[in-house]
């Protein structure tokens, strides 16, 4: 972290997992994962063209190396990459991300195979792993980097998501701050920052705050 506004304690000293990454392409000033790296669980590839049949989800919900370790192992998923969205800068670091000035969130950009796992699943896992009710923040983790976003692909996946938080919003009882907005262009984060959760060395850190309430069917 570099201040406590903008990041929990907890991720202080962070980039010890730099030396241990792939060595990646450099671009917008650091090292991002290369063209043909793999996914640390899956083995599958880290960029598209994906394989016939694959869709996309994008979410944001605080840390993304928490949001990442919840969906990666999930039975269906293909690939998952951890990065930046809806800011106003191409290309942004995370050392400028967390200096609040971008505007981007921490997302995690889900590749799945819907016949085997659905989009209203990953909806699930989303409602109910973090807390939606927090502007800006995720526990110790605070700033517009870590604000409750759902960017959908199309209209489908805009539906169900605004159904669903309808329904999870009746359930907590309280309103929800989640956007739901069209998902911007996806700039992939760090090498070290990708599939961090399941690499030796991680610091087994989750900021996320989820409410311990189900969604309703």
């Amino acid at each position: 972290a570099i201040q406590a506004t903008s990041q929990g304690p907890a991720r202080l000293g962070l980039p010890q997992l730099a030396a241990t990454g792939a060595a990646g392409a450099k671009m917008g000033g650091e090292e991002k994962p290369a063209p043909d790296s793999k996914h640390f669980i899956t083995g599958n590839q880290m960029y598209p063209p994906w394989p016939a049949g694959m869709e996309e989800a994008m979410f944001g919900m605080g840390c993304f190396w928490c949001s990442e370790n919840l969906f990666m192992k999930m039975p269906g998923v293909f690939s998952t990459q951890v990065g930046y969205a809806g800011g106003s800068a191409p290309n942004p670091t995370y050392r400028q991300v967390c200096g609040g000035d971008t505007g981007h969130n921490e997302v995690v950009r889900v590749v799945f195979d819907p016949q085997a796992v659905g989009y209203a699943q990953l909806l699930k896992v989303f409602w109910e792993t973090h807390d939606p009710t927090m502007k800006n923040r995720q526990g110790n983790d605070m700033g517009t980097q870590y604000r409750s976003g759902i960017y959908y692909y199309n209209d489908e996946q805009r539906k169900l998501a605004e159904e669903t938080k309808e329904r999870y919003s009746k359930a907590i009882g309280r309103p929800i701050v989640t956007e739901i907005v069209p998902a911007p262009e996806f700039y992939i984060a760090e090498d070290y920052h990708q599939q961090y959760d399941a690499k030796p060395g991680s610091r087994q850190y989750c900021g996320l705050r989820p409410l311990g309430v189900k969604l309703p069917e």
